[in-house]
């Protein structure tokens, strides 16, 4: 399979907020690599000869895939270049259950706070530079899904970290209110300026499949402890 881009992510502090809540916690990030574009349908194809997506494209983000279908390929695509799977699960549909391995080094979701602290690159505003130069969202997409990497990146070397699909990540939104519902990040192509922004959280069910939802690849270089809650480590109790 092609294998994707990585780059390292070093470690840094983070600021997460709810405006459901009006909460906000740090978080310590450890160093861990993310994939320079979404995950393309070229290569969930590869993986899995699969074809999930409304609108067909190899060089498009893959869309209409679930938290499960994602969790899933992170471990296909680990086995597939002969890495250890980050995930171990049982059951299907609502009774799919994960459980993060931390020492496992194959491809895995990010979690929360380490695709905030990597969309931001050291930036400290809503957003990592001029929004129609950075991503795809209704005042500049012609309403359409695009191409992954044809604007600017952030200043780690990271496309399409806002708008153009919205990013599954590990954590759950807030079990106690939303049960097994995920966190989503970053935006999409038909969302409007104000929700591609770095700190705006969405949240979906982990079996829904929306065509403007994908996923973006990370890995732990190193076997350090980390949450296997919904929760980053740091979030309010």
């Amino acid at each position: 399979m092609p294998v994707p881009v990585m780059v390292d992510i070093p470690p840094g502090q983070v600021r997460l907020s709810d405006r459901r809540t009006l909460q906000s916690w740090v978080v310590e990030v450890d160093g861990f690599q993310l994939a320079t574009t979404p995950v393309t349908q070229q290569l969930w194809a590869e993986v899995t000869g699969l074809h999930p997506s409304t609108v067909g494209g190899a060089l498009l983000p893959v869309e209409g895939v679930s938290w499960t279908d994602a969790v899933r390929f992170c471990n296909a695509a680990s086995t597939a270049e002969g890495l250890r799977p980050a995930y171990n699960s049982d059951g299907d549909a609502d009774g799919f259950k994960v459980v993060w391995d931390p020492t496992a080094d194959g491809y895995r979701l990010p979690s929360e706070a380490e695709w905030e602290h990597g969309c931001r690159a050291g930036t400290a505003g809503p957003r990592y530079g001029d929004l129609d130069e950075i991503a795809w969202y209704r005042e500049n997409s012609d309403g359409r899904i695009r191409e992954v990497g044809m604007l600017q990146p952030n200043g780690w070397g990271l496309h399409d970290m806002l708008g153009d699909v919205w990013e599954w990540c590990w954590d759950l939104y807030a079990p106690d209110v939303y049960g097994s519902y995920r966190v989503l990040r970053g935006g999409g192509w038909f969302d409007e300026r104000w929700s591609c922004r770095a700190s705006v959280r969405r949240r979906s069910h982990p079996t829904l499949r929306i065509d403007d939802v994908g996923l973006r690849l990370a890995r732990s270089p190193s076997t350090a402890p980390r949450s296997e809650g919904g929760s980053p480590r740091g979030a309010p109790a």
